[in-house]
This record gives C-alpha cells, sequence and structure tokens, in this order.
C-alpha cells in the first residue's frame, strides 16, 4: 500500500466521521467546526485527484468564507438549544427516510456505470505542465454551461430567502429611513446663532 493510499483512507475516514459528527452534536458551534473538518478532508483527497483548483477553492472559499460567516451569524443569533433538543425526537423519522432516498439514489448512480467504476483503471498521469483550472472552465463553461447557470439561480433564491427569513422588526431596535435621510435640508440639521462679542477686560 502506497502513502497516496493510506493518505486517502485516512482522510476519508477523518471525512465520514467528521460529517456524522455535524449531524449528531447538538451545539452548532461544534457542528460548524466538524464541518470546517469534512472540507478539510474532502480537499485532501481532491488534491490526491489532481484536482488542486477545486481543494484551494473549497478551503478559500468555505471554509475561509462561508463558514466564518456561518459561525457569526450563529454566535450572533439568540438559539435556544433545549428547544432545538425538542424537535429532534419528532423529525427523526422523517430524516432517516430522506436519508435512506439519498443513500439509494448515490447507490444507483454510481452502481449504474456512468463514472466507469464497474471497469476500473488507474487515470493516466498529467504532465507536470498541466493546467487543470483550463480544463475545468472549457468543461464547465461549455458543456455544463446551463446546469451552472440555473444552480447559480437557486443560489440566488436561497440567499434572497435567508435574508426576508432573518429580517425581523424588533421594536426595541432602531432603524434608519433612507428617505428621510435624502430628503433632509440645511435647515433641518444646522441652526445658525447668533451672540454678541464679548471684549477681555
Amino acid at each position: 500500500m502506497g502513502i497516496e493510499k493510506i493518505i486517502f483512507y485516512f482522510a476519508a475516514l477523518v471525512m465520514i466521521a467528521s460529517a456524522t459528527m455535524v449531524i449528531t452534536v447538538r451545539n452548532p458551534i461544534r457542528a460548524a467546526l466538524f464541518l470546517v473538518l469534512t472540507f478539510f478532508s474532502s480537499a485532501i483527497i481532491w488534491m490526491i485527484l489532481e484536482a488542486e483548483f477545486l481543494a484551494i477553492t473549497l478551503v478559500l472559499v468555505y471554509v475561509g468564507a462561508v463558514m466564518v460567516l456561518f459561525l457569526f451569524v450563529v454566535m450572533m443569533l439568540d438559539i435556544n438549544i433545549a428547544r432545538l433538543r425538542e424537535g429532534f425526537i419528532k423529525f427523526l423519522p422523517f430524516g432517516i427516510a430522506v436519508a435512506v432516498v439519498m443513500a439509494g439514489l448515490i447507490i444507483a448512480v454510481v452502481g449504474s456505470g456512468s463514472f466507469g467504476l464497474n471497469n476500473w483503471t488507474e487515470p493516466a498521469r498529467h504532465a507536470a505542465d498541466y493546467n487543470n483550472t483550463r480544463e475545468l472552465g472549457l468543461v464547465l463553461y461549455t458543456k455544463y454551461v446551463y446546469p451552472f447557470e440555473i444552480a447559480a439561480v437557486i443560489l440566488l433564491v436561497a440567499i434572497v430567502a435567508a435574508i426576508a427569513l432573518t429580517l425581523r422588526r424588533r421594536p426595541t431596535t432602531k432603524y434608519q429611513k433612507p428617505e428621510e435621510q435624502i430628503a433632509v435640508k440645511r435647515s433641518d440639521r444646522v441652526r445658525v446663532v447668533s451672540m454678541d462679542t464679548e471684549q477681555k477686560k
């Protein structure tokens, strides 16, 4: 067994364990940290598969930006952990059903021979000047341009929905009104006071 297989199995075990902890721990902060570990493990596997661009993108974008933002949002929101624990048992059958369906779909897709796993051979090694970023761009913006655009629209809808769900009006919070700020005049803000001068004696 070569060093690449050892690294692959180690990263795969860490990724499976951390992904399991993401959905089992009840503290959202710890779940987010385990998700960061899952992303790091996935990046290691992509590096072994010579997909350096995807690995670096995963670390920089998801770990460096998205997960940090997610941690800030989770820590700023007042999440009632006890209330979350009450609904865990209630939705457990539905979660198990969704997990079984997803596992069945993954097995159906991977086992259908679409990825050539039935006749598995080790992929050919590329030259040192091989640019997988260029190859990824050519495939993404030619063959898969429509799925890429559809995914972008879905992400945009998800962002708008997340903003709409978290935008709550609290009576104790002060809000600015841009229309009133734009319509303000000089006389509303500045008052000129005329005062008599005094001379020192």
